[in-house]
């Protein structure tokens, strides 16, 4: 959960309307949240940090899994409780009430003020005027060029499109984000300059699926400072590539699928211009799972195209996420999965025991498993993960590594925490830094420092600023 005060003049703080604000889910609704309170803020709103303090709550929801969607109405109850006066959008906002009909969030909390979908910032922003009428005079130069966002200064999301063409039977995405929409290619290019030039030093790439950018429209061509880019994933890679090097920045990858053509990006990570770490959703190996998940691209060759890249970009680092104990999932298939991992040398890797998510097409897949089995082979999964994960993190012990600095206590010169090309922020480990050698040296959050790897902790690296 994410609640962030907006700036406001100090002359006009007291008028100005509160709007309380509370942004849950994935990075993808975390950007519809930022988009939403650059919008509030050019309007002259001001966001609280609490419920009780505001003239009225939005809250942007998940509805993606069942945990999700009970953390979503809870958090929505608890607004209602306290404030009185709440929106809803996001993720939860598009999911049809329990019959099939109606809408769930207002069966369950009918004194919501608005529903929306995902993506909504007009409709959202609508049902803010109608409820608390917008300053007379909108504070537009308060509102920084990258627009507010909801991560620290040095690193940010930017999404790439919105909804996915795919339909895969456990997922429930398409029916609540529609199906695929890329964004102008020269709009994206934009913001990614604004961010590099307001001090961003890291920029994750998201979408539904980052692979498919520019299908929709044929990749079309667009155009970004007066020259010809075509909507595709390899020519924007390569235009944010130019940019990282002209900003002395990174460009991180997530949701890429493993079409063939994703092949075409590899060159770029292995001269370091895209962050050599691809985030790849395989959720299963066996061809026959696979088939009743519906899942895009080639199964069967995925072990084949890893190592492929790995020959072309020998510090790849892969994370992904699965699922076992899927419907219909036996022994056989479970070790291919096992198999898979060890032989593809996953970096990274969460699991999630089968859970069903209403309206997806899986809960009428034949052969649900007992939930004790399903648990199991979540824990023998991860179990295999983790030990595959810490013996690469052991090769890294001696190694000199470029580090992200997230954190710096005791003005930087007691050590740290940072980031290293392999690690996402809130989703991978992290390299615990020692306090530099020399009195002389100290760590700043959001700038780059070079450390030696001392040893593994965990999911973790030790690292000696040098």
């Amino acid at each position: 959960m994410t609640d962030v005060l907006a700036p406001a003049s100090p002359d006009t703080a007291a008028a100005a309307p509160k709007i309380g604000f509370v942004s849950l889910g994935c990075p993808k609704a975390l950007t519809d949240s930022e988009l939403i309170l650059t919008q509030l803020s050019a309007e002259g709103y001001r966001t609280s940090k609490t419920f009780a303090g505001a003239d009225l709550v939005i809250v942007n929801t998940c509805g993606f899994i069942d945990d999700a969607v009970k953390e979503s109405l809870d958090t929505i109850g608890e607004a209602l409780a306290e404030n009185g006066r709440v929106i809803v959008t996001g993720c939860l906002g598009a999911k049809a009430g329990k019959d099939g009909g109606g809408n769930l969030v207002r069966e369950v909390h009918p004194k919501v003020l608005a529903v929306t979908g995902p993506h909504a910032t007009q409709e959202v922003m609508d049902a803010v005027h109608l409820h608390v009428p917008k300053p007379h005079d909108p504070f537009v130069d308060l509102v920084p060029p990258q627009g507010i966002k909801l991560t620290p200064r040095h690193y940010a999301y930017l999404k790439i499109s919105e909804g996915c063409n795919h339909r895969c039977t456990f997922c429930i995405i398409p029916s609540m984000r529609g199906d695929l929409v890329s964004r102008p290619v020269g709009d994206v290019l934009s913001e990614a300059r604004a961010l590099f030039e307001s001090g961003v030093k890291e920029l994750l790439v998201v979408s539904q699926d980052t692979s498919a950018y520019g299908v929709d429209v044929k990749y079309r061509t667009g155009f970004w400072d007066g020259k010809p880019v075509k909507t595709r994933m390899f020519d924007l890679c390569e235009q944010l590539a130019q940019l990282a090097d002209q900003y002395g920045s990174w460009v991180r990858l997530h949701y890429v699928y493993p079409y063939p053509h994703v092949d075409e990006v590899i060159p770029l990570m292995a001269s370091g211009r895209i962050l050599p770490y691809l985030d790849v959703p395989f959720q299963h190996a066996h061809p026959d799972v696979l088939k009743r998940m519906k899942r895009p691209a080639s199964g069967e060759r995925n072990l084949e195209r890893i190592q492929r890249w790995r020959e072309i970009s020998p510090e790849l680092v892969i994370r992904s996420t699965f699922i076992a104990g899927f419907p219909g999932e036996t022994e056989a298939e479970f070790q291919t999965l096992l198999d898979f991992v060890g032989e593809a040398q996953i970096d990274r890797a969460g699991c999630f025991a089968y859970s069903p998510v209403e309206g997806a097409a899986a809960n009428d897949i034949p052969g649900m498993l007992p939930l004790e089995v399903r648990e199991e082979r979540r824990a023998r999964f991860m179990a295999v993960a983790e030990a595959v994960s810490i013996a690469r993190l052991q090769r890294r012990v001696g190694a000199t590594m470029q580090v992200l600095v997230d954190s710096a206590p005791g003005l930087g010169r007691k050590g740290g925490v940072g980031r290293s090309y392999a690690d996402a922020p809130e989703i991978d480990g992290t390299v615990r830094l020692l306090p530099p050698l020399k009195a002389s040296k100290t760590l700043k959050v959001g700038e780059f420092t070079k450390a030696q790897i001392v040893g593994v902790q965990g999911h973790d690296l030790i690292g000696q600023p040098v």
